[in-house]
């Protein structure tokens, strides 16, 4: 039996499904960590109107498209998966946000350039990868983020999360998921 559907969690899209890539080697941030995260975040923001984000290693975008259903702008998808560039563009359909949206179809490590800073930053790559502190690092350096920034990194629980001119605001496990709170020094 096949699981049911990722959701949204708050906001304008409470309860709508995510589609989700048919690739075997994506892994959905689970509801529970969803819910975490974004606690986390609004404890430390606020609000998240406004924000211009970027979902790296988007997969579905449920990251993303959970930010947007809570009021943030525009959001960055940065993903290089066939099938889950599709899902990525099916809900921004499912939403009638493609016009908010950016997908870019490559890899972090491109020079891939955006016309805005980012407030905050998802990073899910795969688990014991160590990617996700070699993107947040390699967007620095392609002047991805505003002064402000956020950036909010899944890993797995045994990883250590350190990347040059951030400070970690905040570590919480979640049984295998770490999730890493830094903000730009």
């Amino acid at each position: 039996m096949k699981p049911p559907a990722p959701r949204i969690i708050a906001g304008k899209w409470k309860g709508q499904p995510i589609e989700t890539p048919r690739t075997a080697g994506t892994r959905p941030t689970s509801a529970r960590t969803r819910e975490a995260l974004f606690s986390m975040l609004a404890s430390r923001l606020g609000s998240f109107e406004d924000l211009t984000v970027a979902d790296i290693f988007a997969g579905s975008g449920a990251l993303g498209f959970e930010a947007l259903s809570r009021g943030a702008r525009t959001c960055f998808f940065v993903e290089n998966n066939a099938d889950a560039l599709a899902a990525i563009r099916n809900n921004a359909r499912s939403w009638d946000v493609s016009a908010q949206i950016t997908v870019l179809n490559r890899s972090f490590d491109s020079e891939a350039q955006i016309p805005e800073t980012v407030d905050l930053a998802f990073f899910d790559p795969p688990y014991s990868s160590g990617d996700g502190p070699r993107a947040l690092a390699r967007l620095d350096e392609l002047s991805w983020f505003a002064p402000h920034a956020w950036a909010a990194l899944e890993t797995a629980a045994q990883e250590e999360v350190s990347v040059s001119g951030w400070t970690a605001d905040a570590t919480r496990n979640h049984g295998k998921a770490k999730l890493t709170l830094l903000r730009r020094n």
